[in-house]
């Protein structure tokens, strides 16, 4: 394994630990603030959280005159907005999810994305192998055993969980494409800033704000803001430099792991055994769903048993 890849795989690793544990904050984050409100103060502590980076960065940009063309400013702003609004959409969506399920389901749908990241490459012709089809009928039937009920009703906090797991998927392929293009840090920081001020916006609207609010429920928030977003997410943007949307989204899955851990020691949430067969099947078609099957493969693999014949 190429050192480069080690690490990234390290730092993805690292990701999917605090974006698990997250889960945890974000749920007794709401026991103080709305969803919206908690959401818009911990992508504006993440997004401030990387000035000094940010200028750092600037500076070395001058010392050695790499300061970008008026092209390529253009560039980041537009994929600051971009990634920015993908992320306001999957985090809001998660956040008000988190109201009506646990935090170990909402990790375990949210992770999902893995599965639809392939699938969506679709629409760049990119062709999902066996392995991804197989790994979504497993993740299908999971998610089934997991939220659904005997009356065939799924609950509404699962449900919008299950939608922000899309544009979590489409967040990935974002970054993907554009942190090669752009500074991982600028990036960064232009997409917690934007998701932070769309935030803003929808907070002052639907709900009500108050400082005292904030200050109770500042443990969570700090968790929510230097950690998950401060340092995860620019981890996730640094990491794929060097890993494709695909490789990063198995890795970022365990996620999922991680806050049915959290949920049950921090939280001691409970799931009965159909929940806990679900959660196994959807995290076995999330990594049956990166595997390179292809119908070549089969063949070679059933040539290594040859068929017996009989003789009359």
């Amino acid at each position: 394994m190429k050192k480069r890849t080690l690490r990234a795989d390290i730092l993805l690793i690292l990701t999917a630990t605090i974006w698990g544990f997250a889960f945890v904050a974000q749920r007794v984050g709401m026991d103080y603030v709305g969803p919206f409100t908690f959401n818009a103060v911990r992508f504006a502590l993440g997004s401030l959280s990387l000035i000094p980076l940010l200028l750092f960065n600037h500076r070395q940009e001058i010392k050695y005159r790499k300061i970008l063309p008026g092209r390529n400013r253009k560039m980041s702003l537009s994929a600051g907005c971009f990634a920015g609004l993908a992320l306001y959409l999957g985090a809001s969506l998660q956040q008000v999810g988190l109201i009506y399920t646990t935090a170990g389901k909402a990790g375990f749908i949210t992770g999902l994305y893995v599965v639809i990241v392939p699938i969506m490459g679709l629409f760049w012709r990119q062709r999902p192998e066996l392995g991804t089809w197989a790994g979504a009928l497993l993740a299908a039937v999971g998610l089934y055993l997991l939220s659904v009920t005997g009356k065939f009703t799924i609950s509404y906090g699962d449900l919008l969980v299950l939608a922000g797991a899309f544009f979590w998927a489409s967040h990935v392929h974002l970054v993907g494409w554009f942190s090669a293009r752009v500074g991982s840090i600028k990036l960064a920081f232009l997409q917690f800033a934007v998701c932070s001020f769309l935030s803003f916006i929808t907070a002052f609207a639907v709900e009500s704000i108050s400082l005292q609010s904030i200050l109770r429920g500042l443990l969570p928030i700090l968790y929510g803001g230097f950690m998950s977003v401060g340092i995860a997410y620019t981890l996730q943007v640094v990491a794929q430099q060097e890993a494709n949307p695909a490789h990063a989204s198995i890795i970022l899955s365990l996620e999922s792991v991680f806050a049915a851990v959290g949920g049950w020691i921090l939280l001691s949430e409970t799931l009965p055994v159909r929940g806990l067969i679900g959660c196994g099947l959807m995290l076995s078609g999330m990594l049956l769903s990166q595997f390179n099957i292809t119908a070549d493969s089969l063949r070679t693999f059933m040539k290594a048993f040859p068929t017996r014949t009989t003789s009359t």
